[in-house]
């Protein structure tokens, strides 16, 4: 066991000394409730490659784009 400190609403105080009993119990409750608590508050890792992920799931994929782009080599100024 160990004692942490968190900062929270007044009005949740009790709720969260419940929910700190019943998870310390260690029993298979204790279980679901850190499994659904788990669920719901906390975000999920990312795994990376989201971005890749996205462009291969893009309606775009597959088509034969050709992209050309006129090559300009500036202005002439006079320094």
């Amino acid at each position: 066991m160990s004692r942490y400190e968190v900062r929270g609403l007044s009005r949740d105080k009790e709720l969260i000394r419940h929910v700190a009993r019943r998870l310390a119990a260690g029993d298979a409750a204790a279980k679901r409730l850190r499994k659904e608590l788990t669920d719901k508050a906390v975000p999920a890792a990312s795994s990376g490659g989201n971005i890749l992920a996205a462009l291969r799931r893009s309606p775009l994929v597959g088509m034969d784009w050709e992209i050309e782009r006129p090559i300009e080599y500036g202005r002439e100024i006079d320094l």
